[in-house]
């Protein structure tokens, strides 16, 4: 069984990891991204896992990983359930998410990057 504290102390390990906060509850940010959050009931937290990794906790561990509802939840936003996860375990996952994070390549393609201009027909 994992406290609040616990998931918060867990999430502020990861290497240059702040807390935040997103719609009224604790958020854990690395590199300007949410890869953890700590649900507002104190019982519930999310990790960030890319949707493979989701599946794999879910099925090894699914009284304490289940996916987030709708798009988040397809997306590899996690619920975890704190009375039902173990310390290594959350680690574990807390680490992917973390990880995940720090590698994700940014949606926007650089503004430096220069293509070549198209030619007009005719």
């Amino acid at each position: 069984m994992i406290t609040a504290s616990a998931f918060r102390r867990i999430a502020l390990g990861m290497s240059g990891a702040i807390e935040g906060a997103h719609m009224g509850h604790p958020d854990f940010r690395a590199n300007g991204k949410i890869f953890a959050t700590l649900h507002a009931d104190d019982k519930h937290g999310m990790v960030k896992l890319a949707p493979d990794r989701q599946r794999d906790f879910v099925r090894a561990h699914p009284e304490a990983f289940t996916p987030e509802n709708g798009a988040w939840g397809r997306q590899g936003c996690t619920r975890v359930r704190l009375a039902a996860v173990d310390e290594d375990t959350l680690g574990e996952a807390m680490t992917l998410a973390w990880q995940n994070n720090s590698t994700a390549r940014s949606p926007h393609p650089s503004k430096s990057r220069k293509t070549a201009p198209r030619r007009r027909k005719g």
